[in-house]
């Protein structure tokens, strides 16, 4: 009796990020489930990583900024029990002042890069949880640590995601489920064709590729790393931070006003 191979859904995969993930998966030996707007893109990759890999592939289009697309896929992840992978990949970032933006489109980037991995998260863990298996990767960012102007929105919602994920790495203690947070810097994406900025004002030398950034995030996967900063070189700059960040959250449970809010 032979077993079908686990499948890993990766949600933006049409280019630069969630690409290298679907390759890289693929040559683990996984099935894909490759999601994004851009149909003719998804049906290339599926090709050629068909025929490198001698894996399967199915593309799912689907618009993650709205309701009907997050449908879309929250049903194919309850409805396969070989789904073993969740990459929440997706994402969208406009870096301008907060007021030289519309409602309309503060809340699609809300709608892809919070609710949807929320909604996303919870069919995929609901399905782990009742196997004791599984893996949830979500893409962040530094920027969760640190706003500039210009970086409201997109770094709120990548606040959201690091913390959420914490919250979900809580939840799953003992069991056999990885949930893990990478927080990429400036990498070379398409994303920056939407922002408003562009790369070539960015120093050359801050420019990750996104094989580097994929790789590195793995490499701290297999590690069991819970945060992954792939150019972060100092990690004592991250344990020191860590240690701060507790450090404050305990120290601000003794119920009483500190002196100095005191008259």
């Amino acid at each position: 009796m032979t077993t079908s191979p686990s499948v890993a859904v990766i949600t933006g995969a049409s280019s630069g990020i969630g690409a290298v993930y679907a390759e890289r998966f693929a040559a683990r030996g996984y099935d894909l489930l490759l999601v994004a707007r851009r149909e003719e893109r998804l049906r290339d990759l599926a090709a050629k990583l068909e025929s490198a890999y001698g894996i399967s592939v199915q593309t799912l289009p689907a618009d993650l900024a709205r309701d009907e697309g997050i449908q879309i896929v929250e049903e194919a992840l309850r409805s396969n029990d070989r789904i073993s992978v969740l990459v929440n990949n997706a994402g969208t970032a406009h870096l301008a002042p907060f007021t030289a933006g519309s409602a309309e489109l503060h809340q699609a980037d809300i709608m892809l890069n919070i609710t949807a991995l929320t909604r996303l998260s919870l069919a995929a863990l609901t399905r782990f949880q009742a196997h004791n298996s599984g893996t949830i990767i979500n893409i962040a960012s530094v920027v969760s640590l640190h706003a500039i102007a210009g970086s409201a929105v997109y770094s709120g919602t990548k606040g959201y995601v690091l913390n959420f994920t914490r919250g979900l790495q809580q939840e799953i203690t003992g069991s056999n489920i990885r949930i893990q947070a990478v927080l990429p810097a400036v990498t070379a994406t398409e994303i920056w064709e939407v922002s408003g900025v562009s790369m070539d004002h960015l120093p050359p030398e801050s420019i990750m590729t996104t094989e580097n950034m994929v790789d590195a995030a793995l490499a701290g996967l297999d590690q069991g790393e819970e945060v992954t900063v792939p150019p972060l070189h100092d990690l004592t700059l991250w344990e020191a931070y860590e240690s701060a960040r507790l450090a404050i959250f305990d120290a601000s449970r003794t119920g009483i006003p500190a002196p100095r809010y005191q008259k």
